[in-house]
């Protein structure tokens, strides 16, 4: 199957901690970061989801969110560290690669954002992503 969604992170799961209706599962990254993803039950029976079981972590462009250092006290459980590799700014909307431990993602963001940021290719940026809008994947 191919897919629009740029961000495919290969990753191995490591923990999974059930709810009622949704879970929580931690993924390490191949590059060594955690990630958390937020999906229902029925997903993880379905997809067989425990602890090694390999997984890509699948994120659209336009929930990748960016900063310029890490930030505490917010909901967003996901702050990957990387530095932008390439920039193309558009008349209204940025596209920005960022190049991860172990991967690459994309984030779309408008240009004012890019230039209130200051992005230039060389930044260290961090990419924030809800834990709500990682979807998971089994080969």
């Amino acid at each position: 199957m191919t897919l629009s969604i740029r961000n495919q992170l290969p990753g191995t799961v490591t923990e999974v901690h059930p709810g009622e209706v949704m879970a929580t599962v931690k993924v390490r990254l191949s590059g060594g970061q955690e990630l958390t993803a937020a999906i229902t039950l029925e997903a993880v029976d379905q997809l067989g989801l425990a602890p090694g079981t390999a997984v890509s972590a699948l994120v659209k462009s336009t929930e990748v969110s960016l900063a310029t250092g890490r930030i505490e006290g917010v909901s967003i459980r996901n702050q990957l560290a990387g530095t932008v590799t390439r920039l193309v700014l558009g008349e209204a909307m940025a596209t920005v690669k960022v190049t991860v431990e172990g991967g690459e993602l994309t984030a779309a963001i408008t240009k004012d954002a890019a230039g209130d940021l200051g992005l230039f290719v060389g930044s260290d940026v961090i990419a924030l992503i809800k834990s709500t809008e990682v979807a998971l994947a089994t080969a």
